[in-house]
């Protein structure tokens, strides 16, 4: 007997197959049921239909999709024969994969780094580490590591030395803040899992922005969350206040879901009314905003004069309203995995209590590090003070590879893929590309195959928007960068002749 995950109903197969139909028709015209096989196959392949999910009848979904339910039955044989699809008599049909094809995930799974040698992967955004401050980091912290040997070794708000640090950091910001205020996690991801735990149970409404972060999106969906998708300001000029407001009205969601500072995934960059607006609207619903501040520190073209603007948490004096989100992640290492949450001292209370639940406390060594890399003084003159910290010269190195990647891969987009609009931000490590009436699925399917990795526009949004859309990273350079935008150029026209880029080079780990 077959057994499955869950069921796709056929009106939301039939939601989730409408974001397709944006594709250019091409040079060749795809036949109805092979169009429908292949927009179920995608599904799949980018993990938005899971695998072993029962299928509606065909009679429901051709009823749903206002086409014939011969074409249905003909899409569901070619799902079979290609391996997307088994079915059984009284049981009905529910989605597979193919022998060899790895599990797929909906939302961004680093690729493994000794496959680099043969894909070019844009589908993490992350630089290499920063050195010397990584490994100068690392040994100062086995230094410092014996008096915590000596202990058990879990400390679940977070080692004392790195809730100072952070808390130093963020009263330098111009945010006051305690080590109470502080908690560290182990990524900002687990600084997210826990928020959601603590405040939007099963079954509560989240209010996100559209796009979002498509790692996140997929936690909360997992985690049962009701997502109310809040459409992102005209170009890069952040929130739209005002559907903001009607939405945190209307809807009351019980917590909310924002990156303020070089959004992810179109790099936009909230001003200081905005902030102020939003975490107003925020409290008077009784909202808790969650702020995500991983790319806080990319600022690459600061204009003269402009300094970033004040963190979010500057304008909830009080505490009651923002739980702020950092990592070392995207400023450093993501090999840290190294996350921390600032809130009021009462809700990091109830966050260290639930954690007994889940992970008891973060790498020590990491941690030590970190706080080394926060804390010690470098010094501009010999190291004898009054200079950046390793965290901000390591930052340093981060923002000027940064710049470079972005103007490599601007170009060679401009270069072979003209017709592909795009707005470059001031700051961050995403470019939020419009792929010219293409289904960017099926640019990401096929340059897979092409050896580039790449997102696709759907992976950041709510049912399936998005499609005419890819997220581009900036960290790749010079002829990497020539060759990845080559590849998808390549990729695009297999998509708009209607063709694939063909089966005989293997796919890697669906991104």
């Amino acid at each position: 007997m077959a057994q499955w995950t869950s069921a796709v109903g056929a009106s939301q197969l039939a939601r989730l197959l409408s974001s397709h139909r944006a594709e250019a028709g091409g040079a060749r015209r795809t036949p109805a049921y092979r169009a429908l096989a292949d927009g179920v196959r995608l599904l799949v392949l980018e993990g938005r239909v899971p695998v072993a999910a029962r299928l509606p009848a065909e009679r429901e979904l051709a009823a749903a999709l206002s086409v014939s339910r011969t074409t249905v039955a003909a899409a569901y044989e070619a799902l079979r024969g290609d391996g997307f699809l088994a079915s059984r008599r009284g049981a009905g049909s529910w989605t597979a994969l193919p022998a060899g094809n790895p599990l797929p995930s909906g939302g961004l799974a680093p690729l493994p780094p000794d496959a680099a040698g043969t894909v070019i992967d844009l589908g993490c955004a992350a630089l290499p580490a920063p050195e010397p401050w990584l490994t100068r980091a690392f040994q100062g912290a086995l230094a410092d590591l014996p008096p915590y040997a000596h202990t058990h070794g879990d400390y679940p708000a977070g080692l004392p030395v790195l809730r100072q640090a952070l808390a130093d950091r963020y009263t330098a910001r111009g945010v006051p803040t305690m080590p109470e205020q502080i908690m560290i996690t182990t990524g900002a991801m687990g600084a997210v899992a826990a928020i959601r735990a603590l405040f939007a149970p099963r079954g509560e409404r989240v209010a996100v922005e559209h796009p979002s972060y498509a790692n996140v999106l997929r936690l909360l969906s997992e985690a049962g969350a009701r997502l109310v998708p809040v459409a992102m300001g005209e170009g890069l000029t952040g929130w739209d206040l005002p559907a903001w407001r009607r939405v945190l009205r209307d809807a009351a969601p019980r917590m909310a879901y924002v990156i303020a500072d070089f959004h992810n995934p179109t790099g936009a960059l909230a001003g200081e009314e905005q902030r102020r607006e939003l975490v107003a609207a925020a409290r008077a619903a009784g909202t808790v905003l969650v702020v995500d501040e991983t790319m806080a520190g990319l600022d690459l073209d600061a204009p003269p004069g402009e300094p970033m603007p004040r963190p979010v948490a500057a304008f909830d004096p009080g505490g009651s309203t923002v739980v702020t989100v950092g990592s070392a992640s995207k400023a450093i290492w993501a090999g840290l995995r190294i996350g921390w949450i600032r809130a009021a001292p009462e809700t990091i209370r109830s966050l260290v209590a639930a954690r007994v639940y889940a992970d008891l406390g973060s790498p020590v060594l990491e941690q030590l590090a970190v706080a080394r890399l926060l804390a010690e003084d470098l010094g501009r003159n010999g190291g004898q003070g009054g200079g950046d910290s390793g965290w901000d010269r390591a930052m340093e190195v981060h923002r000027e590879r940064a710049r470079e990647n972005r103007a490599a891969l601007t170009e060679a987009l401009r270069e072979h893929l003209p017709e592909w609009g795009f707005t470059v931000p001031r700051g961050g490590l995403t470019l939020w590309v419009r792929t010219g009436d293409l289904s960017g699925s099926r640019i990401a399917e096929a340059g897979e195959r092409l050896g580039v990795r790449v997102p696709s526009g759907p992976r950041f949004g709510v049912d399936g928007a998005f499609e005419g859309y890819v997220r581009l990273p900036f960290t790749v350079r010079g002829p990497v960068a020539t060759e990845a935008a080559s590849r998808l150029a390549t990729a695009a026209r297999l998509v708009a002749d209607g063709r694939s880029a063909g089966g005989d080079i293997p796919r890697s780990s669906v991104a």
